[in-house]
């Protein structure tokens, strides 16, 4: 039997695949669009049974080729620019095709894990997975939103698993061709290497120079939740996956810098001695994100807590230190 991976090459797909080969499963079958040539990195140092362009694969699953042969479907793949305007490429990319999978896997009785998004929560200021706390800010949500709706349709009457999971702020490997859509933990590793320093918006509203917080998640314990899903066919739902805290970007800012610097034999430093040293700056607050930024986010990790998975997730210090001396290792 094989495991689909959908955005097989992409950030979240392509360590969900390291982490499908780690148990020892390489009856992998990844589906992604590569005209972003630069992503088939992600997966050079992986094992996969087969790899199918996204637009064949829908051909393909659409005639019966995979009837029987499947598994599960790990559904990563998506456009994720909260910046991108065609709203009907974005419905289309991610909700359709989001759509034809679950009927695909409901009627084939095959588990469907799939990537939500904290942005269906837009402007909230509560992270619940309930309907009174979701209002998208941007079509990139809605897509994301949308589909949850279905999925909160189908859910009394399901075949088989469908769980969907919230990501939050999530950074780590293999997200380098993101370019300016990956993560701030990323921009500030490359920030110190060029210029020594890392850069952070001064404070807006009620927050100080730096202090907005996010929920800041390390994309391994992403992987991990998602493989716990997959042991456990038995739960379905929609799932909030954030560290379940709020960390300042000072905070991660710091432990960018202080990562860095272990690299050169250099101790940790506090924020205060940080900023005397000028490995940090502040700059203006952008006058185009004003009223449209959210200053915190924090998962409410209640709903995946009651689902059995009981795992710590990484604080910033702990995730920016394994990512730092990753990119290190790998030289990105």
């Amino acid at each position: 039997m094989y495991t689909i991976v959908t955005g097989a090459a992409g950030f979240i797909g392509s360590n969900v695949v390291k982490a499908l080969n780690e148990r020892g499963v390489t009856r992998v079958i990844a589906v992604d669009n590569l005209k972003c040539a630069e992503k088939f990195k992600n997966l050079v140092d992986c094992e996969i049974a087969d790899y199918i362009d996204k637009k064949d694969f829908l051909a393909r699953f659409s005639a019966g080729q995979f009837d029987g042969a499947v598994r599960a479907v790990l559904h990563q793949g998506a456009c994720s620019d909260t910046m991108e305007t065609d709203g009907r490429y974005m419905m289309e990319n991610n909700f359709r095709y989001s759509l034809a999978l679950l009927d695909w896997c409901q009627t084939r009785k095959i588990q469907f894990l799939y990537a939500s998004s904290a942005a269906t929560y837009g402007g909230s200021s509560r992270f619940s997975e309930e309907r009174a706390f979701e209002a998208p800010l941007n079509v990139y949500g809605y897509s994301k939103f949308l589909f949850d709706q279905i999925v909160r349709q189908r859910l009394p009457q399901a075949a088989a698993q469908i769980a969907g999971f919230r990501y939050f702020n999530v950074y780590g490997p293999r997200e380098a061709h993101k370019g300016r859509m990956a993560s701030v933990a990323f921009h500030h590793y490359n920030q110190f290497l060029g210029e020594g320093k890392v850069k952070l918006f001064e404070g807006c509203g009620a927050y100080g120079k730096g202090e907005q917080k996010r929920d800041f998640v390390y994309v391994g314990d992403v992987a991990r939740v998602n493989l716990y899903f997959l042991d456990h066919p038995e739960k379905s739902g929609i799932f909030n996956v954030g560290a379940g805290r709020a960390q300042s970007f000072n905070e991660l800012a710091a432990a960018n810098v202080n990562s860095c610097r272990a690299l050169q034999g250099k101790p940790a430093e506090a924020l205060d001695a940080l900023l005397k040293q000028g490995f940090i700056e502040y700059i203006p607050f952008p006058e185009a994100l004003k009223g449209k930024y959210q200053s915190f986010t924090q998962a409410d990790l209640t709903k995946l807590r009651a689902a059995g998975y009981d795992a710590p997730f990484a604080s910033v210090e702990e995730g920016v230190a394994r990512y730092v001396n990753w990119l290190d290792d790998h030289h990105v």
